[in-house]
């Protein structure tokens, strides 16, 4: 009698099991290349680079390329934003990096005395802004406010992790629109050729954008006269014309260093 009802329970058990309804299978949707790479920032970083176009768009670009005007003309910057070899040119002198030397060279005997290598990618990292700071070995933090003439501007720190750059103690502070994420200010320091953090924050203003490429970018900036780490007063313009954004490389060959240039050491 044990046997025969456990056989019947065993019976019972058998074909619950049989009649069980499975759970479907999740199926996961491929995930975008794209959409990792939004994923890995904080929100605030997030929201600033969706307001200037998205971090996805600017990673399609290979080319960035702008004009400024100079006291001795223009000044051509191109840049390889790949593998960050730059071309910067003016009627007085070239100077480059072709990914391994940085290079300058004088033409009709005109005598370079600015420094090629605190020069070499500055007017690029200022105008990329704020999709520069989307690099590797970057930490992000909250930074405090930004009050100028009655208005607020939350802050986002950016440091960098040990051995990034020729300048890993440089800091930034990006201040941005709440409302809207859109940039706002630039604090940076200067470190470069010292050893250590500086206390001493500089600033820019961004508050003239154009659309290139799907992407808010600067048509000018201006630089701040500043007080005690707070912008005062403002000190002059910088204008960028025929700004150029593609996904297209550049030509390798345009970063060669040209005979008869120096290398710089």
């Amino acid at each position: 009698m044990k046997k025969l009802s456990f056989i019947l329970l065993l019976a019972i058990l058998i074909s619950a099991c049989k009649n069980e309804t499975k759970p479907e299978s999740t199926v996961v949707d491929e995930v975008s290349k794209e959409d990792i790479t939004t994923s890995i920032y904080p929100e605030a970083i997030t929201k600033v680079f969706e307001a200037h176009g998205g971090i996805d768009q600017w990673n399609k670009m290979q080319t960035l390329s702008f004009t400024m005007e100079k006291p001795n003309g223009k000044e051509v910057t191109t840049t390889h934003l790949k593998t960050r070899a730059e071309l910067i040119d003016t009627p007085n002198y070239s100077m480059g990096y072709d990914g391994e030397n940085l290079w300058v060279n004088e033409k009709d005997e005109n005598e370079y005395k600015g420094n090629a290598r605190f020069y070499k990618g500055l007017m690029m990292y200022f105008y990329a802004m704020p999709f520069i700071v989307g690099d590797d070995g970057i930490i992000y933090e909250e930074a405090e406010p930004l009050t100028f003439e009655g208005k607020t501007y939350p802050g986002i720190l950016i440091s960098y992790e040990a051995g990034i750059g020729v300048s890993p103690d440089d800091q930034y502070i990006i201040y941005y629109y709440d409302e809207t994420g859109k940039m706002e200010w630039l604090a940076y320091t200067v470190t470069f050729g010292k050893d250590g953090k500086s206390k001493e924050f500089k600033f820019i203003r961004y508050n003239n954008w154009q659309t290139v490429s799907g992407l808010v970018v600067p048509k000018s900036v201006d630089w701040y006269k500043y007080e005690n780490n707070q912008p005062t007063e403002k000190r002059n313009t910088v204008e960028f014309t025929d700004v150029v954004l593609s996904e297209d490389a550049p030509q390798n060959t345009m970063f060669m260093m040209p005979e008869g240039a120096n290398v710089v050491e």
